[in-house]
C-alpha cells in the first residue's frame, strides 16, 4: 500500500504554493518558454553531443508548443522579454527547416501557424 502523503524530506504541497506564490508571472512563462528552447535545440541537434539526441519529430512538437505559448503570452508580457524569445523561437524554426530532409511548405513548419512562414 502507497502512502500518497509527501515524505518529511521532500517539501508539502503548502510550501511549495507558498513559493509559487511568490513568483511573477512574467517569469513562469519566461522560464516554461526557455526550457521549451532548451529541450528542442537539443533534439535539433544544436549542442555538443550533435545527432546524438536529435529527432525532429520530438522538435516539432516542442517547436510547436513554444510558438503556441508565446503567440498566447506576446500580450501579457513586455517586449523586452518577448522580442528575444521571438528571435529564439525564428532561430529553432530556422534549424528546424535545414535539418529536415524534405523541408516543410512555407507556412506549414512548427509553429508556422502561429508566427507566419519563416524563411532563411
Amino acid at each position: 500500500m502507497s502512502d500518497a502523503t509527501p515524505s518529511s524530506n521532500s517539501p508539502g504541497f503548502d510550501e511549495m504554493a507558498r513559493d509559487i506564490a511568490e513568483v511573477p508571472a512574467v517569469e513562469v512563462i519566461v522560464t516554461v518558454a526557455v526550457n521549451l528552447m532548451s529541450a528542442a535545440a537539443v533534439k535539433l541537434g544544436l549542442t555538443e553531443d550533435g545527432d546524438e539526441h536529435k529527432d525532429l519529430d520530438e522538435a516539432r512538437k516542442l517547436v510547436h508548443a513554444l510558438a503556441g505559448l508565446l503567440d498566447a503570452s506576446t500580450t501579457e508580457i513586455s517586449s523586452f522579454h518577448a522580442a528575444p524569445l521571438r528571435d529564439g523561437l525564428k532561430s529553432l524554426q530556422l534549424a528546424f527547416r535545414e535539418a529536415s530532409l524534405v523541408p516543410d511548405e512555407p507556412g506549414k513548419g512548427p509553429g508556422e501557424k502561429y508566427t507566419g512562414p519563416v524563411f532563411g
